[in-house]
């Protein structure tokens, strides 16, 4: 079979992506847990090499250095850090993110599913009930992000191309389109999770112009 067009992996990929968010507000704290799963056209061991080797990771993800082993640390270029908290091989990893002055917590886990493998991808994170951030971003702020993760790691092992998080790239009309719709799922997964839906679109059109570089006023 022949390998899909850039452009057809980037239609696609909203649609290949199983979203879910829980938010729980306890105490003037918000608890939320937004995960992210799709399935790979690659062997376990394949997708568990592109998700760990600092090599391969430069090419669909971002520059990434520091001791990849159980309680190392790793840096991400310019924009988070932490601890490799747990790891059980071709299984799963656990890791801290610290960024912005925030700490988080990232879940990934990996299974065979057919001849393919499946990436489970969980973003934890505790903040003020009232956090700015939150009510002005929603989850489309750190849920994009990592759609646009998936879709390098997609568009990386099924077309061997990086990630395409150039300038140039982002002018073309399919990946807006990209960011568009992906906004638009996590506005609804928001809406799912509780938040008013007028509330959750507002928040959407503000992270969609964030990632376009548009005005968002």
């Amino acid at each position: 079979m022949a390998h899909r067009t850039d452009d057809e992996i980037i239609a696609a990929q909203p649609d290949s992506v199983a979203r879910t968010l829980t938010v729980d507000v306890a105490d003037g704290l918000r608890h939320t847990a937004q995960s992210l799963t799709q399935t790979f056209p690659a062997s376990l061991e394949n997708l568990w090499e592109a998700c760990t080797d600092p090599e391969r990771l430069g090419k669909w993800f971002a520059p990434v250095a520091g001791h990849f082993r159980l309680g190392g640390r790793y840096v991400v270029e310019d924009n988070a850090e932490g601890t490799i908290t747990a790891c059980e091989p071709r299984e799963s990893f656990t890791l801290t993110w610290e960024s912005a002055g925030d700490e988080s917590e990232v879940a990934v886990r990996m299974a065979k599913d057919g001849h393919h493998a499946r990436l489970t991808l969980e973003h934890r994170f505790t903040a003020e009930a009232d956090a700015d951030f939150w009510t002005q971003f929603g989850p489309g702020a750190g849920g994009v992000g990592w759609d646009l993760s998936f879709l390098g790691l997609a568009l990386y092992l099924e077309s061997r191309s990086d990630e395409p998080r150039d300038a140039a790239t982002f002018d073309a009309e399919p990946a807006h389109d990209f960011i568009r719709i992906v906004s638009d799922r996590w506005a609804e997964a928001s809406r799912l999770a509780g938040t008013p839906e007028d509330e959750a679109r507002a928040a959407a059109e503000r992270t969609t112009a964030f990632y376009l570089g548009e005005d968002a006023s």
